[in-house]
C-alpha cells in the first residue's frame, strides 16, 4: 500500500471514528452547542448524586421486597389452580400486589409506564401513569449489560442509541433487541447462584417484573421542554441482599469484574405528578 493510499485509509477511519464516538455521548454534541441549559454540572464525578446511595438503596429495597411477596403469591395461586384446576387468570395475584405496577404503587406511592412521548419524532417515553413522585424518589432504572471502559463493545454498539455512559467511562447497553438482548440473557444465566437469579432479563420484553427498569426510554429534554428527572449512578453494595438481586436489571459483562455492579437510576427533580412525561438531563463536570 502506497503513502498516499495508508494516508487516505487512516483519513476515512478518523471521519468515521468522530461521527462513531457519539453514539456514547449524544448530549454533549447536542447540548453544549444547542441546549446548554439541559446540561446539569456537577465539579467531581463525586458530587453527581442528589441523593445518597443509602437512600436509593432504601427505595429498591422497598420495592423488590414487594415484588418478591408478590412473586410468591403467584407461585401459591399457580399450584392451588394446578391442584383445583377452577383458578381464573384474574386471581393469580390473590390478595397481594402481584403485578409489577400494583407493587410500584403500593411501596413508592406512584407508576410509570412507557408510552409514545409527547416529543415529535421522538418514539417511546415514559410517564408518571398514577400517584405522585416526590422530589429525590428514585423514579426509575437504567437497564443494560454493564461493560467496563477496557471491553469490548463494538458489534454491541452499532446502530444502537441505548448506549450510556457513565462519568468513569463505564457503559451501559439498554438495548433490548438483537445482539444487545443476546448478550444480556447469556451473562445473566451465567452468574446464576443455584436457585438465585442474579439480575432479571424480564426488562428486554414487554412486561418487566420490575417496573422500574424502563429508564432507557426517557427522553433527553430541551429547552422547551425542560428535565423533571436527572441519571445518578449507583453501585450496588455487597449487602444487598442475594434474594432480592433477582429484580437489579443490569449484569457485568465479564465474569471476574471486580467493582460492584454497577447500575444508573432516574431521580426526581422535582414533585412529578400523574400524566407529565419524564424528561433527563446529564451531568459533565466543569472544572
Amino acid at each position: 500500500m502506497s503513502l498516499w493510499m495508508f494516508g487516505t485509509v487512516v483519513k476515512r477511519f478518523q471521519n468515521k471514528w468522530r461521527s462513531y464516538r457519539h453514539r456514547f455521548v449524544p448530549w454533549v454534541v447536542l447540548n453544549l452547542s444547542k441546549n446548554e441549559k439541559t446540561l446539569r454540572h456537577v465539579t467531581e464525578p463525586s458530587k453527581d448524586k442528589l441523593v445518597p446511595d443509602e437512600e436509593v438503596s432504601r427505595r429498591l429495597l422497598k420495592l423488590f421486597r414487594v415484588l418478591l411477596r408478590s412473586h410468591h403469591g403467584e407461585l401459591r395461586a399457580a399450584h392451588t389452580h394446578f391442584l383445583t384446576q377452577g383458578t381464573s387468570g384474574e386471581d393469580k395475584c390473590g390478595g397481594d400486589p402481584a403485578c409489577g405496577l400494583d407493587a410500584m404503587l403500593q411501596s413508592l406511592g406512584f407508576c410509570i409506564d412507557r408510552k409514545p412521548s409527547t416529543l415529535p419524532f421522538a418514539g417511546t417515553g415514559v410517564f408518571v401513569t398514577k400517584g405522585l413522585v416526590p422530589k429525590g424518589a428514585t423514579v426509575a432504572m437504567y437497564p443494560g449489560t454493564v461493560y467496563q471502559a477496557y471491553e469490548p463493545i463494538l458489534l454491541q454498539s452499532i446502530r444502537n442509541p441505548f448506549v450510556f455512559r457513565c462519568i468513569d467511562g463505564v457503559l451501559i447497553d439498554g438495548n433490548d433487541k438483537g445482539i444487545s438482548k443476546m448478550v444480556f440473557r447469556s451473562c445473566s444465566g451465567r452468574d446464576r447462584m443455584g436457585p438465585f437469579m442474579m439480575s432479571d432479563t424480564s426488562w428486554l420484553t414487554e412486561s418487566p417484573q420490575n417496573p422500574l427498569a424502563v429508564g432507557q426510554y426517557v427522553n433527553n429534554c430541551s429547552n422547551n421542554r425542560p428535565a423533571n428527572v436527572c441519571y445518578q449512578e449507583y453501585d450496588v453494595p455487597d449487602k444487598f441482599p442475594i434474594e432480592l438481586r433477582q429484580y437489579l436489571p443490569n449484569v457485568n459483562y465479564s465474569l471476574d469484574t471486580q467493582r460492584p455492579l454497577r447500575c444508573v437510576v432516574l431521580v426526581a427533580l422535582r414533585d412529578i405528578r400523574a400524566g407529565e412525561e419524564l424528561f433527563s438531563n446529564y451531568y459533565t463536570i466543569v472544572h
